[in-house]
């Protein structure tokens, strides 16, 4: 679909266009929640991993004849949950991830080789296909919008205690076993979610960065929550309605505003009093 020569009056008003700012408005609520997960366990290794089980999901997709982003969405759900009992410390999750990546690319580049099937479909994700955005990648999303939010705030306590300090969580009566699969879980299926909107390469610019901005800004977990969100709704639309007017692709310029928010936020001065996650020279005597 060419959007070249339209005007942004006459994009906003076709289908596939609203559906794409549906899209990023829902992403808007869930992923930047994920990124505040992906910072405070310091599980950055994580969302590599699974864009590259993503692909050997589509890989799967194309080869069965199902839907390719149902299958992506399936096998990081279960590398998720399969991964779970390896974080314990970031340094066992890191090298798990490692291993993970390289054998999901090898094996979805095995697969498409000896398949015959054309690898344009799955390859064409890395960059993102917004205006395809389809009915059930929308559930997908509203999905993530609703349960992300609402199991932070069901579990805000246990999970603000789990992305301070998992050892302090532990002896507190945290489940953290069971908890961490469940963030993982989500932060893998987020990920797969995602893809279509800014593609595997760039999914950074829904999850991580505003997370990255909202850690400056905010001084508890809730209020850093809060900042995500709405930096992630700002960022949203604002890089999707600039990639419309200037007829460019939606992915990258979603991006460079989130880095561009990123950079800014980064220019205030520190505070001199911490956030929610302790420093380095901080230690907490339950701790021990």
């Amino acid at each position: 679909m060419t959007l070249a020569g339209a005007d942004l009056g006459e994009l906003l008003d076709l289908l596939a266009v609203q559906r794409a700012g549906l899209a990023l408005l829902l992403a808007a609520v869930g992923l930047p929640v994920i990124g505040v997960v992906i910072v405070g366990l310091d599980i950055m290794p994580v969302r590599f991993a699974m864009m590259h089980v993503a692909l050997l999901g589509i890989a799967v997709g194309l080869l069965t004849g199902l839907d390719p982003m149902l299958c992506a969405l399936v096998a990081c759900a279960l590398a998720g949950a399969g991964v779970a009992p390896l974080a314990r410390t970031p340094d066992g999750l890191s090298g798990a991830m490692g291993l993970l990546m390289s054998l999901a690319i090898a094996a979805a580049l095995l697969l498409l080789a000896v398949s015959g099937v054309n690898a344009s479909g799955a390859f064409a994700l890395l960059w993102g296909s917004i205006l395809s955005v389809g009915v059930a990648d929308l559930v997908v999303l509203g999905a993530l919008a609703v349960v992300v939010p609402g199991l932070f705030w069901w579990r805000r306590r246990e999970i603000g205690l789990l992305l301070y300090d998992r050892e302090l969580a532990e002896v507190s009566g945290v489940p953290v076993r069971a908890l961490t699969a469940a963030l993982l879980v989500l932060v893998a299926v987020a990920v797969a979610g995602a893809i279509k909107l800014t593609g595997a390469l760039l999914v950074d610019a829904l999850t991580l960065l505003p997370a990255l901005a909202a850690r400056r800004l905010g001084g508890s977990l809730k209020s850093i929550t809060l900042w995500a969100v709405g930096i992630g709704v700002v960022v949203n639309l604002t890089g999707f309605v600039l990639a419309l007017w200037l007829d460019w692709p939606p992915g990258p310029v979603l991006v460079l505003t989130a880095g561009a928010v990123v950079l800014a936020v980064h220019l205030i001065p520190e505070r001199r009093i911490s956030s929610w996650r302790p420093t380095s020279s901080e230690s907490l005597p339950s701790s021990h």
